[in-house]
């Protein structure tokens, strides 16, 4: 079902390249682990406070805006085993391929020990040293108190300058305490100014559209393990 699925998706970009249709993509990452996921409904938010932006700002003639979810958890397997064979199982291709091919990224994890996620690490370390280069990226995290906020700044930001991704200024941290309460309209501000940059740095982006059949083909272990056999 994923090899289809992933052949859809490739059927699909050419598809629409051929007949002149464009769209405007945004890859909603989410690394939160648990489920419902804060950091799912941080990053579901920031990913429409976008929309928002750029429907307002008039980014395109008239382009739709598609925003694409990425939930790394379901692919915490395949990440691991790509991790440690450096081949990719069709579902995280299809993943992977999502965020290459998208016009930004929107990009939310957890804070653990003062950084990101493993997942979310690991995720961005499958990926190709140059896949995020001058890709518009917009940052979020979540985490149980205040305390762990500037973990956005110090320990996720340099990452993705690592990778040469064009992060937006503004990042958004979010608390517990910053659902529900009375604080809530100061979430909700942030949220919205982080969309206005992301928009604003899409509309300036120099990065060429990339394509996802660009990626590395996916052999599956068993016929690597059949070519060794007739060599041998």
């Amino acid at each position: 079902m994923h090899v289809g699925l992933l052949g859809f998706l490739l059927w699909f970009m050419q598809t629409h390249r051929k007949s002149g249709i464009t769209m405007t993509t945004i890859a909603v990452v989410s690394a939160g682990l648990s489920e419902p996921s804060s950091t799912r409904l941080l990053a579901d938010r920031l990913g429409a406070a976008t929309v928002g932006a750029l429907s307002t700002a008039g980014r395109s003639t008239g382009d739709p805006v598609e925003l694409r979810n990425v939930d790394l958890r379901p692919l915490a397997h395949e990440i691991t085993d790509a991790m440690l064979t450096r081949f990719a199982a069709p579902a995280l291709t299809t993943a992977m391929a999502t965020v290459v091919e998208a016009d930004a990224v929107v990009f939310v994890t957890p804070v653990f020990t003062a950084g990101m996620s493993g997942l979310a690490k690991s995720f961005l370390d499958v990926l190709d040293k140059d896949a995020l280069a001058d890709m518009p990226v917009l940052l979020g995290a979540t985490g149980g108190t205040a305390r762990h906020s500037l973990a956005l700044e110090h320990g996720i930001r340099p990452v993705f300058a690592y990778l040469r991704a064009a992060v937006v200024p503004t990042g958004v941290f979010a608390a517990t305490d910053d659902w529900g309460s009375d604080d809530a309209g100061t979430l909700d501000a942030r949220i919205r100014r982080a969309g206005a940059d992301l928009a604003w740095m899409m509309r300036a982006s120099r990065r060429q559209p990339q394509q996802a059949d660009a990626l590395p083909e996916v052999v599956d272990f068993a016929s690597l393990l059949g070519g060794m056999q007739r060599q041998q």
